[in-house]
C-alpha cells in the first residue's frame, strides 16, 4: 500500500494527470521572459550557501519544463527542455535578462511530433567544440547539434543503453575534463542493484571502445536527476525525492569517476540539501568555477503546471569533503 500511495503521488506531483491545470491552454511563440528575483535570505545547508536566484516566466507556451542546463559565455545559460525546446538566457550584471531566444530543437524530415520522441533529460556543451549533445529519455538515444543549435549533427543509439527502462533512460549527463562521459538512467531495468550508468571514453560519437557499464546506488537519496563535473574530477549528483512537506527534497552528493569499475556499484556521499525556503523540482545542474570560487547553478522543472515553478538558483559550493588519493590501478579498470 505505501508503495501504492507514494506511486500515486509522484503522478500528481510532477505528472501531467487529469485534473491537473496546465499553464498553456493557448499557443503563443513570443520571444519574452522576465526573472524575479526570489527574495530569500542567505542561508546554508551543508557544503551549499545560496547566492541569489530567480522565478523564471514568459508567455511563449513552450517556455519551461526545464531538465537540463548548461553555463555559455560569462552571462549565458541553455536550457534544455523535456518538450523538445531549448532556451537561451543572458543575465546582464544587474540580473536582469539581456537575451532571450526560445526555439526547437531541429529534428529529422519526418521526425515523430510526440513530446516522447524529443524528451530531452540531460545535455552537455563540448568545451572545445562547442557541440551541444543531449540526452532523450524515453528513447535512450544521444543527439549532438552545431554551437547555434540550429543543426542536428549527428544521432547515436548506444547499445549499452537499449535495455534502459523506456521513460527512464538519460538522466543525467556529464562531460569530464578528460573528455570521458558518464551517463546515468534514472532506473535499473531488472537489475536490483541500482541505477544502470555507463561511462564512454571520449566522444560517444566516435569512440572506438565501447563503454564501461556499471550502476549506481542512491542509497536513499531520490532519483538521480542530473550531473556535472567538479574541478576536481569529481561528479556532482542531484537527487530529487518526492514526499509532502515539502512535496520536493533535492539532495547533493559527490562521487568519484575513480571508484567507477566494469560491473561494480559506484556511491556518492551527499554535501548538502536545497534548503526548504528553495525546495522544488530542480532536474538540471551546471558547475562553474569564477574568481577562484565554486558555483552551482539548479533549474527547476514546472512541468507545465501553474503550481509549480521555474527557478534558477546560484549555490556557492564550499568545504567540499577532500578527494580521497587516486588508487591508479584501481581507476584503470
Amino acid at each position: 500500500m505505501r508503495r501504492i500511495v507514494l506511486a500515486a503521488l509522484i503522478f500528481l506531483a510532477i505528472g501531467p494527470v487529469p485534473m491537473q491545470t496546465v499553464r498553456y491552454t493557448k499557443d503563443s511563440f513570443v520571444q519574452r521572459a522576465s526573472a524575479r528575483p526570489l527574495d530569500i535570505r542567505p542561508v546554508s545547508a551543508g557544503a551549499l550557501h545560496f547566492v541569489r536566484g530567480w522565478q523564471l516566466t514568459s508567455p511563449h507556451s513552450r517556455f519551461g519544463g526545464f531538465s537540463a542546463v548548461a553555463r555559455v559565455g560569462p552571462d549565458g545559460f541553455l536550457l534544455g527542455g523535456d518538450n523538445g525546446y531549448v532556451t537561451r538566457l543572458r543575465l546582464d550584471r544587474s540580473g536582469r535578462l539581456a537575451l532571450v531566444r526560445i526555439a526547437p530543437l531541429p529534428v529529422p524530415d519526418g521526425w515523430p511530433d510526440r513530446k516522447s520522441m524529443v524528451d530531452a533529460e540531460s545535455l552537455f556543451v563540448d568545451p572545445e567544440a562547442g557541440t551541444l549533445w543531449i540526452g532523450l529519455e524515453r528513447i535512450n538515444r544521444l543527439w549532438r547539434f552545431d554551437e547555434a543549435t540550429t543543426r542536428l549533427e549527428a544521432r547515436f543509439a548506444p547499445a549499452a543503453m537499449r535495455d534502459w527502462p523506456k521513460g527512464r533512460g538519460p538522466e543525467a549527463m556529464a562531460r569530464l575534463a578528460d573528455g570521458r562521459v558518464v551517463i546515468f538512467a534514472e532506473g535499473g531495468h531488472r537489475d536490483p542493484r541500482s541505477n544502470a550508468a555507463v561511462m564512454f571514453a571520449g566522444d560517444p560519437g566516435t569512440v572506438a571502445r565501447p563503454p564501461l557499464r556499471f550502476y549506481y546506488d542512491s542509497e536513499g537519496k531520490g532519483s538521480i536527476s542530473d550531473a556535472a563535473p567538479l574541478p576536481d574530477g569529481r561528479i556532482l549528483l542531484v537527487h530529487r525525492d518526492v514526499g509532502w512537506n515539502p512535496i520536493f527534497t533535492s539532495t547533493i552528493a559527490i562521487a568519484d569517476p575513480a571508484d567507477i569499475r566494469t560491473g561494480a556499484v559506484l556511491r556518492s556521499q551527499t554535501i548538502g540539501i536545497v534548503p526548504r525556503a528553495l525546495a522544488d523540482n530542480f532536474e538540471g545542474a551546471a558547475v562553474e568555477v569564477a574568481d577562484g570560487r565554486t558555483y552551482l547553478w539548479l533549474v527547476s522543472d514546472d512541468n507545465f503546471q501553474r503550481w509549480q515553478r521555474s527557478l534558477l538558483v546560484q549555490f556557492e559550493l564550499v568545504d567540499l569533503p577532500p578527494k580521497r588519493p587516486t588508487d591508479s590501478k584501481k581507476a584503470a579498470r
